[in-house]
């Protein structure tokens, strides 16, 4: 089987048709550069061909860009000099398509070429569109659902295969760093409007074939290879282009602090690579994809934000022989927030939706959150009026249970209260049909517990929602002792519905990701319980890659919803539940009536537009600031460890039985270090005879929350790493 062919017409117009066979999307591999580079010299070769058309033989596609499964394992087959493989193996890609983009001319002259040009019929991504910007001319299908960019920066890279060099000297700095700092896909007129590609036409392989056969020697040289050749922008020794690239720098900082190596290494990319001519831009971009590849962060982040995440959305942990349960009608029990935020998404999925609270009024209000929704898409341009009254349609707002017959799944979002969820679950299972999935999207209660009050246990999971629904990409799904293998098939195709990734857990108290997030906070608040500076701690963890620290979280999160959760957990564990100086310091701020920016006051002070105007200093009357700060690394560690133990105790007592979510439900859930991977990544990055001895040492410094788990140990002693131990292939092995 091959990835593309090559055929020419009577005109002499070679068509190279890139068609990965088995395949929805191309993608390349090692094996299909290797052919493009044959078929390129075949062309250029042949005297009949008087130029080149690349175009896909996918409908509405071009390329999903190189297949990232290939570059998690590329550093270990380079060899004993991985690095120096590495680089060779980039410098070859160069050298394809720099083949391409001089199309056989006179290297003096720039004369003699054939001219090629790009036909894409939709998407084009990462080296999708890296090959396009390789040719003299890319003409795009009219097609507002394709999307055209470099998506690299998503999963840990930057492009590298010349994309990054070639948008910077096309665009100039400025205008590239959307779509490479930012990983920005956009449909194809604003692409064009970027000055991303040449055409958007309703027939591009015609409209291709169209200009190859008039193209003049002077239509194929590219603006870099022509003498007097310019950056728009301004180059950085270029007074304009010299504030470009300070203002890019500080703003790359800002967004990253640092913990990101790719932005970092991509700027650097781009910087050398404008003070030199194009060629030698091209070795610099390789080296710096090089050393960015050569960073453990790099194949982490691969594996985690890519290889497992699309493992799992494929359904890697669906139980085995169970048909298709995709969901036709829903029944979402609570109009809140989180409710409203469910049917939402699930009326995007073109379900028909039944949205149940106590009155018409709740009801409705619920409802509207959609409207709100869609109104807005509307202004932006995302939504017309005819979807916006279809989808509407397929909500009924009620508070008459009878409309939740024949639905298939229901999902329970009421009061967190046991006794209000048991008395739901028995008035609507006495309603809904007899093989209806019932639901809960409790974010602490156990399962198993909420499941007594069903008549239907086996029938009965936990999905558990993150907020704002609409915006968070991770569901957590519970299993309780009693759930069985159709309630787990449902909610996972429930979830491939709503396109979101799924996890699946056991059930124990937390589950898994709030098991990890509600330690985070925690030894955030035990910090100024100890004197250090608020400011420390929040930063401390920005730059270990946290959207937010963990002292703001609780801000945005609400003080008396943590305190809730300790009474709660207090109650439920009685003596085993371990006190903490963090609950004294929650319960005073409850106290005081400082609630976070709901109430405008909590650890923040606010405006009255609830904009926050800095650390509230009366925190410190209670809780003095120590003399002396602690060592930055040694607060991130902290933060870090206190973290990543939960998680490997949660892999210990089965509540995770795959690393894989683990990893990708840290990352989507609370934003845990994105450039790590995830907990299991980060310690097998940092080793785990080091995290052994670093437990130990912050146990006999902070106490028992630290004490090194029997599982890390044992590992330590083996020198294993939780991939080789935990993941799929080393359990097939």
């Amino acid at each position: 089987m091959t990835d593309f062919t090559l055929s020419t017409d009577a005109e002499g117009i070679a068509t190279l048709t890139w068609d990965c066979p088995g395949k929805s999307m191309n993608v390349m591999s090692l094996d299909g550069l290797a052919e493009l580079d044959k078929l390129i010299d075949a062309a250029l070769a042949d005297e009949a061909v008087k130029g080149i058309v690349i175009t896909s033989g996918k409908d509405g596609s071009f390329a999903g860009g190189m297949d990232l499964n290939l570059l998690a394992t590329l550093k270990e087959e380079a060899g004993d000099n991985p690095a120096q493989g590495l680089f060779d193996g980039v410098m070859q890609m160069h050298a394809l398509l720099r083949k391409i983009e001089l199309a056989g001319m006179d290297p003096k002259t720039k004369k003699g070429g054939k001219p090629i040009a790009a036909a894409l019929p939709g998407t084009a991504a990462g080296i999708g569109l890296e090959l396009p910007l390789a040719t003299h001319r890319i003409f795009v299908a009219d097609n507002p659902k394709a999307r055209i960019g470099l998506p690299e920066i998503m999963v840990g890279i930057f492009p590298g295969a010349g994309g990054t060099t070639r948008l910077v000297r096309k665009l100039g700095a400025m205008g590239a760093s959307p779509f490479l700092l930012e990983g920005k896909m956009v449909e194809p007129k604003k692409a064009k409007g970027a000055g991303i590609v040449d055409e958007v036409v309703a027939d591009p392989l015609a409209a291709a074939k169209d200009w190859v056969k008039t193209a003049k020697d002077a239509d194929i040289v590219k603006p870099w290879d022509a003498k007097g050749y310019k950056m728009p922008g301004g180059a950085p020794y270029h007074p304009a282009g010299f504030m470009t690239f300070v203002g890019a720098s500080a703003m790359v900082n800002g967004r990253t602090q640092g913990a990101f190596p790719a932005a970092k290494a991509l700027l650097s990319a781009v910087y050398e690579g404008a003070l030199v001519d194009f060629d030698t831009a091209l070795r610099i971009e390789a080296r710096w994809f090089t050393h960015v590849l050569m960073n453990p962060s790099s194949g982490a982040m691969i594996r985690s934000l890519f290889v497992n995440k699309e493992a799992l959305e494929k359904g890697a942990v669906r139980p085995e022989g169970i048909p298709d349960q995709r969901v036709k009608k829903i029944g979402v029990l609570g109009a809140g927030m989180m409710g409203s935020g469910i049917a939402l998404v699930s009326a995007q999925a073109g379900m028909e939706v039944v949205l149940v609270d106590r009155d018409q009024a709740a009801a409705d209000k619920g409802k509207a959150y959609t409207e709100a929704y869609l109104d807005k898409g509307i202004k932006r341009g995302k939504v017309t009026a005819e979807k916006k009254a279809a989808m509407l349609n397929q909500i009924t707002a009620t508070p008459d249970l009878e409309h939740l017959k024949g639905c298939d799944l229901i999902i329970e979002a009421v009061f967190e209260d046991p006794k209000v969820k048991a008395e739901m679950t028995q008035k609507v299972e006495a309603v809904i049909p007899e093989d209806c999935i019932f639901a809960s999207n409790t974010s602490t209660l156990p399962i198993t517990g909420l499941a007594k009050a069903s008549s239907r246990p086996e029938q009965f999971i936990g999905i558990h929602f993150f907020s704002p629904v609409e915006k968070m990409f991770l569901v957590e799904i519970i299993k309780g002792k009693q759930t069985g293998p159709r309630a787990v098939a449902k909610a996972l195709d429930y979830v491939r519905q709503i396109r979101k990734t799924p996890i699946v857990v056991n059930d124990a108290r937390f589950f898994y990701c709030n098991r990890c997030i509600i330690p985070y906070v925690n030894e955030g608040a035990r910090m100024i319980t100890e004197g250090v500076a608020p400011a420390l701690v929040d930063n401390a963890a920005r730059q270990l890659g946290f959207p937010v620290g963990p002292i703001q979280l609780t801000d945005e999160t609400s003080i008396d919803l943590g305190a809730k959760i300790a009474r709660a957990t207090k109650e439920a564990m009685g003596n085993a539940y371990p006190a903490s100086a963090a609950d004294d310091l929650i319960f005073w701020m409850e106290d005081l009536g400082r609630l976070g920016r709901k109430t405008k006051a909590g650890f923040f002070d606010y405006d009255e537009a609830g904009k926050r105007q800095g650390y509230w200093k009366g925190m410190h009357d209670k809780f003095p600031l120590a003399e002396t700060q602690p060592d930055l690394i040694e607060v991130q560690e902290r933060l870090m460890f206190v973290q990543v133990l939960e998680a490997v105790r949660a892999l210990e007592e089965g509540v995770l039985e795959d690393i894989r979510e683990g990893d990708v439900g840290a990352v989507l859930a609370w934003g845990f270090a994105p450039w790590s991977g995830g907990p299991f990544s980060w310690l097998d990055i940092i080793g785990a005879e080091y995290a052994a001895e670093r437990c130990d040492q912050l146990e006999e410094a902070y106490g028992a929350r630290f004490k090194c788990p029997d599982l890390l140990r044992e590992m330590a002693e083996k020198g294993q790493s939780f991939y080789s131990r935990f993941a799929p292939e080393a359990k097939a092995a």
